[in-house]
C-alpha cells in the first residue's frame, strides 16, 4: 500500500497550468561585463620586477648588479664554460712557459748547464746558466702576457653570451675575436706605454727632488708624493685602463675610441667600480699565490735535493708550473669580473638590460 495520496483528477481542458517550483541556483553574483584593458602600446617595456625569473635567462640577472651578483655570475660563467675560460688561460700559459723549460732542459742535457743555489761565489758558467734560464723565462712571460690579452677578448664574448643564456665553445669564442685581435694588442700596448709614462714621470720627479732639494725637504716631498701617485694610478686604472677592452670587443670600436668609451662608462660610478676591481685584484693575487706557491716552493726545495747539473732545470720547472697554476684562476676570474662590470655600467647608464632581454628572447624585437 502506497504512503502517497492518489493523484487528483486532471485539470479541465484550457485551464492554466500552475508554475513548477524552481530550485534555487547557488553561485557568485552576476555583475555587468567589464571591458578588457587596452593592449600595451608599441615599444612598451615592462617595469623592473614584472618579469620575475625571466630577468635571469643566463648567468646573471638582467638588472644593475650588486657585488654578490657579479661574483656569482663570474663563477657560474667559469664553471659552465671551463674550456673557453680556464682552458684558454691554461693553454696559453702552458705553451708560453714551455719555452724556458725546453731551453733549460736542452742546455742541461747537451752542454751541461749548471747552477748551484748554495754557492756564495758562482763561476762564469753558473752566471751564464742563470742569465740564459731566466732570460728564456722572461721571454715566456712576455709571450704569455700577449696570449692572455687575446684570452681576455675571448672571455668578454663568453661573458656577453652567458648573460643571455648562451654558451660559447673555445672555437666560437676565438672566432668571435676575428677582426679585432690586432686592435686588442694595439690597445694593450698603448695602455702599457701610458702606464710606463706615468711611472717614468714620477721617477724623474723623485730624481729632481733628490738632486735639487735639501735632504729633509726631499724626504718630505717624496713621502707626500706617494699618496698622490697612488691616487693618480687608481684614477688612471679605472677611468682609462679598466673598461676599454670590453668596449672594443663588443662594440667594434677602434683603439682610441674604446678608451674614450671606457672613460664615459665609468663616469659617476668610479668608487663602486674601483672597490669591486680592487677587491677582485686582492682575491686574484691571494688565490694565485695559494695555487702557485706549492709548485715554486717545490722547485726551490728540489733544486737543493738534486745534483747541481739538474738544479737549474728543477727551479725553472717549478716556477713554470707555478705560473700556469696561478694563471688558470686569476686570468679568467679577473677578465670575467671586468666584463660583468662593463655590462653592469651599460645597464645602469643606458638601459642595456632591455637590449639583453631582446637578445635572450624575453622581449620581442
Amino acid at each position: 500500500m502506497s504512503d502517497f495520496p492518489p493523484p487528483g483528477p486532471p485539470p479541465p481542458p484550457g485551464a492554466p497550468v500552475p508554475d513548477e517550483p524552481v530550485a534555487p541556483r547557488w553561485g557568485p553574483p552576476s555583475y555587468p561585463p567589464q571591458p578588457l584593458p587596452p593592449p600595451p602600446a608599441p615599444g612598451w617595456v615592462p617595469a623592473r620586477g614584472m618579469l620575475g625569473a625571466a630577468h635571469k635567462p643566463g648567468a646573471m640577472p638582467l638588472r644593475p648588479l650588486s657585488l654578490g651578483d657579479i661574483y656569482d655570475a663570474a663563477f657560474r660563467i667559469i664553471r659552465f664554460n671551463p674550456r673557453a675560460t680556464v682552458g684558454a688561460s691554461v693553454l696559453v700559459a702552458a705553451v708560453a712557459m714551455a719555452i724556458p723549460v725546453l731551453v733549460v732542459g736542452v742546455l742541461t742535457w747537451t752542454v751541461g748547464l749548471t747552477y748551484d743555489p748554495t754557492a756564495t761565489d758562482p763561476g762564469e758558467d753558473q752566471v751564464i746558466g742563470f742569465v740564459t734560464a731566466y732570460g728564456s723565462y722572461a721571454l715566456g712571460a712576455l709571450l704569455q702576457g700577449l696570449g692572455l690579452i687575446l684570452v681576455t677578448g675571448m672571455v668578454v664574448h663568453v661573458t656577453a653570451a652567458a648573460a643571455v643564456g648562451r654558451r660559447l665553445t673555445l672555437g666560437e669564442a676565438w672566432a668571435a675575436t676575428h677582426g679585432r685581435r690586432w686592435r686588442l694588442v694595439g690597445l694593450a700596448v698603448l695602455l702599457g706605454l701610458a702606464t710606463m709614462l706615468i711611472l717614468v714621470g714620477y721617477a724623474l720627479y723623485v730624481t729632481l727632488v733628490v738632486v735639487l732639494a735639501p735632504t729633509l725637504a726631499a724626504v718630505l716631498l717624496i713621502v707626500f708624493s706617494v699618496p698622490v701617485l697612488a691616487a693618480v694610478m687608481g684614477w688612471f686604472w679605472i677611468r682609462v685602463y679598466y673598461l676599454p677592452v670590453p668596449a672594443l670587443m663588443l662594440e667594434g670600436l677602434g683603439v682610441v675610441a674604446s678608451i674614450g668609451r671606457g672613460y664615459r662608462l665609468t663616469r659617476g660610478g668610479f668608487w663602486r667600480i674601483f672597490g669591486i676591481a680592487l677587491l677582485t685584484f686582492v682575491i686574484g693575487a691571494f688565490a694565485g699565490q695559494l695555487l702557485g706557491v706549492p709548485f715554486s716552493l717545490g722547485g726551490s726545495i728540489g733544486a737543493l735535493a738534486v745534483p747541481s747539473d739538474l738544479a737549474l732545470f728543477v727551479t725553472i720547472l717549478g716556477s713554470a708550473l707555478a705560473q700556469v697554476a696561478s694563471t688558470a684562476f686569476v686570468a679568467p676570474f679577473t677578465s670575467t669580473v671586468t666584463s660583468l662590470q662593463y655590462l653592469d655600467q651599460r645597464m645602469r647608464t643606458e638601459g642595456y638590460d632591455v637590449e639583453l632581454m631582446r637578445q635572450a628572447g624575453v622581449l620581442d624585437r
